[in-house]
């Protein structure tokens, strides 16, 4: 039995995947450090909700990219 050659676009889809997690992953610990420096300068509650108002957008979009980058390596892994 000869199995066939893995399709280079599929090791594209899992690269791509990879690299979209990647992104993702720094965009969260961007989130995380910004927090701990709003947490850290001991703000009002104004302006500490504020910044916090800033970071959720951004939070949710790297949680989307790490989780879309996720299904495309699993579904590269799946579709080899």
């Amino acid at each position: 039995m000869v199995s066939a050659a893995p399709s280079p676009i599929l090791d594209y889809l899992i690269w791509g995947g990879a690299f979209l997690s990647l992104i993702g992953l720094l965009g969260l610990m961007w989130c995380i450090i910004y927090v701990a420096r709003a947490r850290r300068a001991k703000l009002s509650d104004d302006a500490m909700r504020a910044k916090l108002q800033k970071a959720l957008p951004m939070n949710l979009g790297a949680l989307f990219l790490s989780v879309i980058g996720l299904m495309l390596v699993i579904l590269g892994i799946f579709l080899s």
